[in-house]
């Protein structure tokens, strides 16, 4: 599978984006009861801020998920921990399939963390998903994040995990059915 990636356009992925978050399975990232025009406000402030960035990820011309990416010491896990330099902090939302397919996830996945650490200053990724989230947690685990410990974030208590360039690699090396081809 290979996927694109695109910018959210705030006024006009809003009602696709919402109809996303707006789904049961959503429940973590925190805005289902978010109205179009709140999620549209969101990812406009998102869109304006220079440390922040959304995007959709795009398989043909169809939106398959949404990735946000930030700087860590410019959001709220700044002084949470020893950020470092080439930190990326990422959130990921799937979109809901039309038709589930076996691997569809990890894939998606995988292209986000290659997009993340095409980019030379990213030496890190960095996530923070909600501590309820168990099915985030052993995806996360199998492309080689490390849990670091339980933080507090305004809205949750959450799960603070790293995957280096290193321990990404070694985690597609592992699974090659899964990350064949990957190469940060």
């Amino acid at each position: 599978m290979k996927f694109e990636f695109r910018p959210v356009d705030p006024a006009a992925d809003a009602p696709l984006l919402h109809s996303w978050m707006s789904r049961d399975y959503a429940r973590f990232w925190g805005m289902g009861t978010a109205t179009v025009d709140e999620v549209r406000s969101e990812y406009s402030g998102i869109d304006a801020n220079p440390h922040h960035e959304a995007w959709l990820g795009l398989l043909g011309p169809t939106p398959a998920f949404l990735m946000e990416s930030y700087a860590p010491d410019h959001s709220p896990l700044a002084g949470l921990y020893p950020v470092q330099p080439g930190d990326r902090g990422m959130h990921l939302l799937m979109g809901p399939p039309d038709i589930p397919q076996h691997g569809f996830t990890a894939a998606a996945f995988r292209a986000v963390m290659l997009f993340l650490f095409a980019s030379p200053q990213t030496q890190r990724v960095v996530v923070e998903p909600d501590v309820r989230n168990t099915k985030i947690h052993v995806l996360n685990e199998r492309v080689g994040f490390q849990p670091h410990g339980r933080i507090e974030l305004p809205d949750k208590t959450a799960l603070l995990s790293f995957c280096t360039r290193q321990q990404f690699k070694a985690a597609a090396a592992s699974a090659p059915t899964t990350f064949q081809g990957a190469t940060p």
